[in-house]
C-alpha cells in the first residue's frame, strides 16, 4: 500500500537516493526543509527551522512515516572543539524537535526511522565482529550517536516504532569518502591509511533505499540496526579492489603520523579506526543484499554514475 511519508535530509546523498526510490515506488514523499530554502511552486513541504525549535506540526498529522537524516556533514573540515558540538548539535537538536513534536500530534506516524552510524561502537579490533547487541564504544563518534539515538526517546515514549539507522561507509560515486577517495586512486596514487588491518564495514548507496522500503514494513523490528554489507573488509583489501576496479595500481601507503597531522582526531576516527560490523537485524528479518560483494558494488557505483549508487 502507498504510504504518506516525510525525509528530513532530503536533498542529501542518502537523503535523495531514499526519496527518489519511495516516490517511484508510488510512495506519497513530503520533505521537511529548512524554512529558507527554496521551492518548486505548488510543491508540498514541511517547514522547520531547528535552532529556534520550529516546525510545521499541523502538516505532520496522519503521515504513515518519517524518515530523519538531517545532520551536518562530518568529514566536511577538521575538527575542533566549536565543530565537534556543531555536529552533536545538527543531530540531537533536529532529532528532539522532531520527536517532541510527533509526540504531540493527534495522529502520529507509525514508524520512525532515525539515522545513525557505526560509530556507536567506537574501534574495534579486527577480529571482533559486532551487532546490534554490542556495547557503544568510548570515543567522540560513540557518544554522539549515543545523544543521537537518546534524542528518540519522547517518539517511542508515545508509541511510535523507532528504529536507527546505523551506517556504515557509504559507496557512492556522487559523493562522500569513495568520491574524495577516487581521484587519488584514478591517478595511481591510492593506498591503504596507517596500518591498513582496520575494518571497513560499507554499503552501497543503491542498498540503502531497499533496506529502508523494507524496514517500513517490518513492525517486528525496533531499536538499532546496522546499515553495512554482511562482508567487512580491512582498509587494505578495500585498498586492493578499489585498484582492481579502476585497473591501477596502489602501492602507496600513508603512515598513521601522516593522517593524524592532516586530519587530526577526525583522521584517528573516521580514518585509522574501524569495526567489524555485522548487520543481523536485517538479515535475521529475511532481507537478501544486492550488493553483499565489495567489487561487485563498487564496479556497479563507478560503471553507474547516473545510479544512487
Amino acid at each position: 500500500m502507498p504510504l504518506r511519508i516525510a525525509i528530513s535530509g532530503s536533498s542529501g546523498l542518502i537523503g535523495t537516493a531514499v526519496t527518489d526510490f519511495l516516490v517511484q515506488s508510488g510512495h506519497a514523499v513530503t520533505p521537511i526543509i529548512r524554512s529558507s530554502t527554496p521551492i518548486k511552486i505548488n510543491r508540498r513541504v514541511i517547514r522547520w527551522k531547528i535552532l529556534s525549535g520550529e516546525i510545521d506540526k499541523d502538516k505532520l498529522e496522519g503521515l504513515d512515516a518519517v524518515i530523519h537524516f538531517s545532520g551536518a556533514n562530518i568529514a566536511s573540515q577538521r575538527w575542533n572543539e566549536e565543530f565537534k558540538r556543531e555536529l552533536v548539535a545538527s543531530r540531537v537538536k533536529s532529532t528532539l524537535l522532531l520527536c517532541s513534536t510527533l509526540a504531540r500530534l493527534k495522529k502520529p506516524p507509525r514508524v520512525l526511522l532515525s539515522a545513525s552510524a557505526i560509530g556507536y561502537y567506537g574501534n574495534v579490533p579486527p577480529q571482533d565482529r559486532k551487532d546490534e547487541s554490542s556495547p557503544r564504544g568510548m570515543d567522540f563518534m560513540a557518544d554522539l550517536c549515543y545523544e543521537w539515538e537518546a534524542a528518540t526517546r519522547t517518539a517511542k515514549e508515545h508509541g511510535i516504532r523507532v528504529v536507527h539507522l546505523r551506517m556504515g561507509m557509504v559507496l557512492s560515486s556522487l559523493g562522500g569518502a569513495l568520491a574524495k577517495m577516487l581521484p587519488v586512486f584514478k591517478l595511481g596514487l591510492g593506498g591503504k591509511l596507517g596500518s591498513g588491518n582496520q575494518m571497513i564495514s560499507w554499503i552501497a548507496l543503491e542498498e540503502i533505499p531497499k533496506i529502508v522500503a523494507h524496514l517500513l514494513n517490518k513492525e517486528k523490528i525496533v531499536g538499532a540496526v546496522n546499515l553495512v554489507s554482511p562482508n567487512a573488509v580491512s582498509n587494505s583489501e578495500f585498498t586492493r579492489v578499489l585498484a582492481k576496479v579502476l585497473n591501477r595500481p596502489a602501492f602507496f601507503s600513508v603512515p598513521e603520523f601522516a593522517v593524524k597531522k592532516m586530519f587530526g582526531e577526525m583522521g584517528e576516527l573516521l580514518l585509522l579506526n574501524g569495526a567489524n560490523i555485522v548487520p543481523t537485524q536485517i538479515l535475521k528479518s529475511g532481507y537478501q543484499f544486492v550488493y553483499p560483494d565489495l567489487q561487485m558494488a563498487l564496479e556497479h557505483c563507478l560503471n553507474n554514475k547516473s545510479s544512487a549508487a
